[in-house]
């Protein structure tokens, strides 16, 4: 895909899964970024790791790491920001989405 992906991830996003891709010591890794049924306002985000691409995931590389969004997820991602930020409450992964019309106190939940 090009420069201007429909979906964007942050360095400090892309910082963090090279760091776990290195952890991981598995350099054919891929971030799997997915919506799915379930939290508190119907949707959820998730995350894993997958070494196989399937033929009708989205492909988005950056840095040198590839994502991969699945078709369905895809139509509720596109335009999200994905982050990764460290907190005094933790450090985790953050999709800002302006697909959701309400979002769950927790981050990971979402209306559309």
């Amino acid at each position: 895909m090009s420069d201007e992906n429909p979906i964007i991830f942050t360095e400090s996003c892309c910082a963090k899964v090279a760091d776990l891709i290195a952890e991981e010591n598995n350099p054919d890794l891929k971030l799997r970024v997915f919506v799915n049924g379930g939290g508190c306002s119907g949707f959820q985000y998730g995350f894993t790791f997958d070494e196989i691409k399937n033929d009708d995931d989205f492909e988005i590389e950056k840095n040198g790491l590839t994502f991969l969004v699945d078709p369905m997820s895809y139509q509720y991602l596109v335009g999200a920001e994905i982050d990764y930020t460290e907190s005094l409450q933790g450090s985790q992964f953050v999709i800002r989405n302006p697909n959701a019309t309400t979002t769950c106190g927790c981050g990971s939940s979402f209306s559309v």
